[in-house]
């Protein structure tokens, strides 16, 4: 049974802007979704068990290189946003968006661990009137299968005493032209009800709200952009392989290819795949689908292909050693250029370059890195290894004393002309040596 009376009472306080936001993991994805409800008027309460990132939240901190401090302090001036590890507070706010990360299993099966323990605490402290929205990349079905019913059990019913959506983040961290506010959303109620608050909220926050008819179907919408991204990806790494066997250079056909107004959409090449979305993402389908009996054989392989990059990358590297020096990878001197999974930001989510530490490490090189974003190497799940590895300066001396130089993250900030001056050997992986015109035999392509 629905509650009309309940339902107007909401969209009247976020029309008046005397409405809360809770969200729940405050990451790359919820600070920057807390920021924006902030910036719109709306009173902010964050999340997280980390009580140092709460504390620098708090202290005005963004955090991360692609958000300038200047805007959380201005959103803790204005009273409008406050970071707290208090899960009882989740009473307070009007509506609960919950952003906190959805990893794979060793396996590559679904981990909802996060999802689920937020939920349970919410459930915990559910009251009547409050919106829960989940934003967190996940399989199709989730948010009726698996959230509703831990919900539920707080003897609360959707849609009658609470309301429930699913919309996925669309953050690409870094990207100059496109932040929170200005990215369409996509957004799927459970029932007519919950669409139209949800999408109202969105509306306060975001240039265009873009309504679906279920949460299933926003889930599946959030899938299809990665695993469109994925499988782009995984052919142009193929392609890069089978044109070096031909002496092609894949970037210069990229560069031709694009200039064609329809029917083709440049992607490029790299030392594997980094980030949270698109080496997680594209298996929680495959996973769902097993279910159904289907197997996504497009999915898989575009992810067998992802996945190998790194090796490539090190094989590739062996043999221009090999070549320009007859030694192998033991012993040698190896400095990586870029820790991060893409350029100028800190984010070392599921990074290549952690998988280049590692393979070259095994093969008894001596691995050093320089990033000027990420001075130190995080704890992370699947490199524990590697957790407190320091970057080293980038100095003439340092390039000179390494055997190679492999560029795994082009980074603005690096000086490019110094490493080709400098290096005995360059072994590029994101174009970044020619794409500003720096040429030589020492410098090749992976």
């Amino acid at each position: 049974m629905t509650n009309p009376s309940l339902v107007e009472s909401l969209l009247s306080k976020i029309e008046r802007r005397d409405f809360t936001v809770g969200v729940v993991g405050l990451g790359y994805v919820g600070v920057p979704l807390a920021l924006a409800a902030a910036e719109a008027g709306l009173t902010v309460l964050g999340f997280d068990i980390n009580r140092q990132r709460v504390e620098q939240l708090n202290s005005g901190r963004a955090m991360f290189t692609h958000i300038p401090d200047s805007r959380m302090e201005a959103a803790i001036r204005s009273g409008r946003f406050v970071a707290t590890s208090d899960l009882d507070r989740l009473n307070e706010p009007d509506a609960i968006l919950i952003a906190v990360p959805t990893p794979l299993t060793r396996n590559k099966d679904p981990d909802l661990t996060y999802v689920v323990r937020t939920v349970e605490a919410i459930a915990a402290r559910l009251r009547r009137g409050q919106l829960i929205v989940l934003e967190s990349t996940t399989w199709p079905g989730t948010t009726t299968e698996v959230v509703r019913p831990i919900l539920e059990r707080s003897g609360l019913s959707v849609a009658s005493d609470f309301f429930l959506a699913f919309s996925p983040e669309r953050e690409d961290p870094g990207n100059a032209r496109f932040s929170t506010a200005n990215i369409p959303k996509v957004v799927g109620g459970d029932g007519p009800e919950a669409l139209q608050l949800a999408a109202a909220l969105y509306r306060a926050l975001v240039v265009e709200v873009v309504e679906v008819s279920s949460p299933a179907v926003a889930e599946a919408v959030k899938l299809t952009e990665n695993i469109f991204r994925s499988v782009n990806i995984a052919l142009v790494n193929e392609l890069k392989v089978v044109f070096d066997a031909m002496s092609i250079d894949v970037w210069d056909v990229i560069h031709a290819a694009k200039t064609k107004p329809f029917g083709f959409m440049p992607f490029y090449p790299g030392p594997g795949l980094g980030g949270h979305c698109i080496p997680i993402d594209p298996f929680y389908l495959s996973w769902r689908a097993r279910e159904f009996g289907i197997v996504t054989r497009f999915i898989e392989l575009a992810g067998e292909i992802n996945t190998a990059m790194p090796q490539h990358v090190v094989n590739r590297l062996a043999e221009a050693l090999d070549r320009r020096s007859g030694r192998g990878l033991k012993g040698a001197s190896i400095l990586i250029i870029g820790a991060a999974y893409k350029k100028n930001i800190d984010d070392m989510r599921e990074s290549p370059a952690l998988v280049l530490l590692e393979l070259l490490a095994r093969r008894d090189a001596v691995v050093r890195y320089h990033d000027p974003l990420v001075p130190v190497i995080p704890p992370t799940r699947e490199h524990a290894a590697l957790a407190g590895m320091m970057s080293v300066p980038l100095q003439a001396e340092t390039i000179a004393e390494a055997d190679a130089v492999l560029i795994a993250t082009d980074h603005d900030a690096i000086d490019y002309a110094m490493i080709a001056t400098s290096a005995a050997l360059v072994v590029d992986t994101r174009n970044a040596m020619a794409s500003r015109g720096l040429t030589g035999d020492h410098i090749v392509k992976a």
